[in-house]
């Protein structure tokens, strides 16, 4: 299972999505800044995004992790003179467990144990960086993840609304959703 967060792009599933079942924001083209993220921890990863991104795509196999990087890798490569995003892969396979890819503008390929991105990423760098740990749970993960998209959407004017979660490994996807009277707070104010 390899899920990808790329502002703008909406897998097969949320474009052929047409009843009034599904809220707007999961079939909405989404163009505005945004802060996205992935962290791994043992046997899976955790992603998040505020609600200003898009929700992330789904292939119909299940491909590697690394092998689905690396067809971004080539593409972002192939259009670096006029892309103006990088790029987070992250998922599961049965390979390599979790896995974290950063793609960041020029198509280089890099894993990491976590990735930051999006307008709301130049806020939340130091912060990522004191608070990681090696080894977390996925619980301790959910909330890496939850704090650090929170602290971006206080501080970023492009990002913002809600923040989406989604845990993946071996036995799926857990998906949660933070509302915007929940979201984590650091101050008074």
């Amino acid at each position: 299972m390899a899920a990808m967060l790329q502002p703008g792009m909406l897998s097969h599933r949320e474009q052929t999505m047409a009843s009034d079942d599904y809220p707007d924001w999961l079939t909405a083209e989404h163009r505005t800044g945004t802060t996205i993220m992935a962290v791994e921890f043992n046997g899976g990863v955790v992603i998040g995004a505020d609600s200003r991104t898009t929700t992330g795509i789904e292939m119909g196999e299940q491909p590697l992790v690394k092998t689905v990087a690396n067809v971004f890798r080539e593409v972002c490569y192939g259009n670096r003179d006029s892309l103006t995003a990088g790029i987070i892969c992250a998922g599961w396979d049965k390979r390599e467990g979790g896995q974290v890819f950063s793609i960041p503008l020029g198509g280089m390929c890099v894993r990491q144990p976590f990735a930051i991105g999006g307008s709301g990423s130049t806020y939340i760098y130091g912060h990522c960086d004191a608070t990681y740990k090696h080894g977390m749970t996925k619980e301790e993960c959910f909330k890496f993840v939850a704090n650090a998209v929170a602290l971006a959407m206080s501080r970023d004017g492009s990002s913002g609304g809600i923040i989406r979660l989604a845990a993946i490994d071996e036995s799926g996807i857990e998906r949660r959703v933070i509302l915007g009277n929940e979201l984590p707070t650091f101050y008074e104010g």
